[in-house]
């Protein structure tokens, strides 16, 4: 599994997987579990999750994945931002490692900005990791203003940024991702391939032709060819799990890059950070 590091210097897998949508219908949960649990025979050892997505259902199929191979993985949860006060974050995480069946997180994520001041909720993440109850913290869907605000209120510790990026949303690019590469961050990008619907023709169908690969395994190819760019795909079938993990063999060429970079062209000036 290739890696990259976290400003701390810890590895993490190049490629993880992210459970948005998932522990919404009980029917699906058995299914759901063996897909992660897959992807963890794989090498995906990065799991992403929120006590936002199915209201902690996903959090507790996490959590069933997991159980027994806990060492193996590195779990990413998520505060609501109405939660993120100084109390309301730890209370919140405490909930999150009950269903996760765990006693610690490894990365615990503001989940986006919300009305309580940035510096209550760096002061709950630093205590939770003084505590022990996770082990590094970080943001998502923070836009460059944002970070260089929460790095203004003593936030300089925050471990990534997790955003909305692929092939067809690059305004991360113009300015927030050499912002947190400047400081050896990581991006996470969720929503990769934009759940199903990024252009699956024109050249990144006859780049997929070439690499006997499909559309989505290219678009997932890109992100992994950028600089600490970090791609979580959700996956909840064996088979999808499968594609995924084969999209880290897969090399673009230079000639490759630009034909992308002409069918989805780079921002050319500031862009919102867009969010899903």
């Amino acid at each position: 599994m290739r890696t990259l590091s976290l400003p701390s210097g810890e590895k993490i897998p190049a490629l993880g997987q992210g459970t948005w949508f998932m522990g919404e219908q009980s029917s699906q949960r058995a299914v759901e579990v063996k897909a992660l649990r897959h992807g963890l025979d794989l090498g995906l050892t990065l799991i992403d999750t929120a006590e936002m997505y199915g209201e902690g259902g996903a959090e507790k199929v996490v959590g069933e994945a997991v159980a027994g191979r806990r060492e193996e993985v590195f779990l990413v949860s998520k505060v609501y931002p109405w939660n993120a006060s100084r109390s309301g974050t730890v209370e919140a995480c405490e909930r999150s490692l009950k269903r996760l069946g765990t006693d610690r997180i490894d990365l615990y994520l503001l989940h986006w900005r919300g009305s309580h001041p940035l510096a209550e909720t760096v002061e709950a993440m630093e205590q939770l990791e003084t505590d022990g109850k996770i082990r590094h913290w970080g943001v998502s869907n923070f836009d460059t203003d944002d970070m260089e605000e929460l790095f203004s209120v003593g936030g300089e510790a925050c471990a990534t940024n997790q955003v909305l990026y692929n092939l067809g949303r690059r305004g991360p690019e113009f300015d927030l991702l050499p912002f947190c590469r400047a400081r050896s961050m990581p991006v996470m990008a969720y929503s990769p391939i934009e759940q199903g619907r990024l252009s699956a023709s024109g050249a990144i169908a006859a780049i997929a032709r070439r690499h006997d690969a499909t559309p989505f395994q290219i678009a997932l190819a890109w992100l992994l060819s950028r600089e600490l760019v970090l791609p979580i795909p959700k996956a909840a079938s064996l088979a999808h799990v499968e594609q995924n993990r084969r999209a880290l063999d897969i090399t673009l060429t230079p000639d490759d890059l630009a034909a992308l970079d002409e069918q989805f062209p780079p921002p050319r000036r500031k862009q919102p950070l867009e969010m899903l």
